[in-house]
C-alpha cells in the first residue's frame, strides 16, 4: 500500500481475509486460539509469527488489521490498539520511563494527561518539568542531556496552542530524548508527527477514527522496535488492548475518515472566519485563522488546523452556560470529533478539576466554549451559533 494515499490506505490497509473471502473485514470475537497439537502451543508461545495469535490481550485478528491500516495511514512501521485514548498516553509513558528518569512536557495538555504526568509518574520517581510549548526558548533551557522522554500535544485540548513540533523533536532526538507527540486534534488524516521524527504518536481513537460516538479506543504508532518492544510488553501485561469488536468498528470508520475529517475542518475554517470578529465572541482560536498566535507555525505544518475551534463569549460562566442552554441541535457534551457538533465549557466538565491558576495560565476561562464541528450543514452550524449567541 505504500504507493497510495492516505485515502486509499484507510479503505485496504491492513485487510487479512478468510478462507470464505468476505467483502467485509472479520470480527474476530474470541479470547484465545486453539492448536492442533501441543508441539504447535509449546512453538507459538515460544515465537509466534506474523499471522499467529496466542490470545487477545497479546493479539487478534481484528485488532492486526485495525493496526496495520493506522499504521499506513499514520506512516509509521507498526501501531498497537488500546482500550482508550488515555490508556494509549499513559501505556506509551510508563512503558518508555522509570524512576529516576526525566521528562519535559508542554503544560498545555488535557487534563487527564497532566494526572498521568504529575500524579502517576511523578509518585513513581520520574522527575517532570512544564513548559510553555509555544516558547521554543523554554524547550531549550529545559530538555538536558539526562533527558529521558518529551512529551506533547501537537494541537493542545481545548485552547488549540500550536507546537513548533521539528524545532522540538531536533532537540530531543539532539539530547538523546524520545518523542511522544499526542495527535488527537490534528487527526491521523492531517498527522504530521511522524514524518518530522516523533518517536511514538499517540492517538484517543474515540474520536476522529469512530468519529460517531460509539466506542472508546486508542492508538500507539511508532518503529517496530518500540511497538512490538517496549510497548506491547507492558500493554499486553497490563492488560490495554483493544477489544476486537471496538477494533472492528474502527476498521469500518477508517473507510470513511478523510471524507469525514475533511468535511468538518472545512466547516471549522469557515465557523472561525465568522465568528473571529463577532461582538459576542471576546476572541477566537483556530490554527489555520490568521488571528491565532501560531498561525504560521500551525500553516506551515499542515493543510488544516483541525475539526475543533474555542471561543471566549461574553459574560464568563454565565454568558457561557446560556450560549449553551440556547443551542437548538449542536448538543452539550465533553466529547469532540462527533459527527454531531459539540459544544463543551472546559471550565465546569473536562478541565473542572485544575486548579484556578493552573487554568488561567492554560487560558481556561470562564467563557471558554470548545466546539467541536459535526457534519451537518456548515450554514446550518453557524446559524446555531449565532441564535445562541444572540441571547448572551
Amino acid at each position: 500500500m505504500d504507493k497510495y494515499t492516505k485515502r486509499t490506505r484507510a479503505v485496504h490497509g491492513g485487510t487479512r481475509r478468510s478462507q470464505y473471502g468476505e467483502l467485509s473485514e472479520a470480527l474476530f470475537m474470541t479470547q484465545a486460539f486453539a492448536y492442533p497439537n501441543a508441539e504447535a502451543a509449546e512453538a507459538r508461545f515460544l515465537e509466534a509469527g506474523d499471522d499467529e495469535f496466542i490470545y487477545a490481550r497479546y493479539g487478534n485478528p481484528t485488532n492486526r488489521m485495525f493496526e496495520e491500516r493506522l499504521a499506513l495511514m499514520e506512516g509509521t512501521e507498526d501501531a498497537f490498539g488500546c482500550t482508550s485514548g488515555m490508556a494509549a498516553v499513559s501505556g506509551a509513558l510508563m512503558a518508555m520511563t522509570r524512576a529516576g528518569d526525566h521528562v519535559v512536557s508542554s503544560r498545555a495538555l488535557f487534563g487527564s494527561c497532566l494526572y498521568v504526568l504529575e500524579e502517576v509518574l511523578g509518585r513513581f520517581g520520574v522527575e517532570i518539568t512544564l513548559v510553555d510549548g509555544t516558547d521554543n526558548a523554554a524547550w531549550k533551557a529545559a530538555i538536558r542531556p539526562d533527558t529521558k522522554l518529551v512529551f506533547l500535544e501537537t494541537i493542545s485540548n481545548p485552547t488549540l496552542e500550536v507546537i513548533d513540533l521539528q524545532y522540538v523533536i531536533d532537540l530531543a532526538h539532539e539530547n538523546g530524548a524520545l518523542v511522544v507527540a499526542d495527535n488527537a486534534m490534528i487527526t491521523p488524516v492531517y498527522s504530521y508527527a511522524a514524518s518530522m521524527g516523533a518517536d511514538l504518536v499517540v492517538y484517543s481513537t474515540t474520536k476522529h477514527v469512530d468519529g460517531q460516538g460509539r466506542m472508546l479506543g486508542g492508538a500507539i504508532c511508532g518503529s517496530k522496535e518500540l511497538i512490538r518492544g517496549p510497548i506491547e510488553a507492558y500493554m499486553k501485561h497490563t492488560g490495554g488492548a483493544i477489544n476486537p469488536f471496538a477494533a472492528w468498528t474502527h476498521l469500518k470508520a477508517l473507510e470513511t475518515i478523510d471524507l469525514r475529517v475533511r468535511a468538518q475542518s472545512d466547516a471549522a475554517l469557515f465557523i472561525a472566519n465568522a465568528l473571529a470578529d463577532h461582538p459576542k465572541v471576546k476572541r477566537m482560536s483556530y490554527p489555520l485563522h490568521p488571528s491565532h498566535p501560531q498561525h504560521e507555525i500551525a500553516k506551515r505544518q499542515a493543510p488544516s488546523g483541525g475539526t475543533v475551534l474555542a471561543f471566549e463569549v461574553e459574560g464568563g460562566k454565565e454568558g457561557a452556560f446560556r450560549f449553551q442552554n440556547a443551542l437548538e441541535f449542536v448538543i452539550i457534551s465533553n466529547n469532540f470529533a462527533d459527527a454531531k457538533s459539540i459544544a463543551t465549557h472546559p471550565a465546569t466538565t473536562t478541565h473542572q478539576r485544575l486548579p484556578q491558576e493552573q487554568k488561567d495560565a492554560l487560558g481556561i476561562s470562564d467563557g471558554l466554549i470548545r466546539f467541536s464541528c459535526g457534519l451537518e450543514d456548515p450554514a446550518d452550524i453557524l446559524a446555531d451559533i449565532e441564535q445562541a449567541l444572540s441571547v448572551i
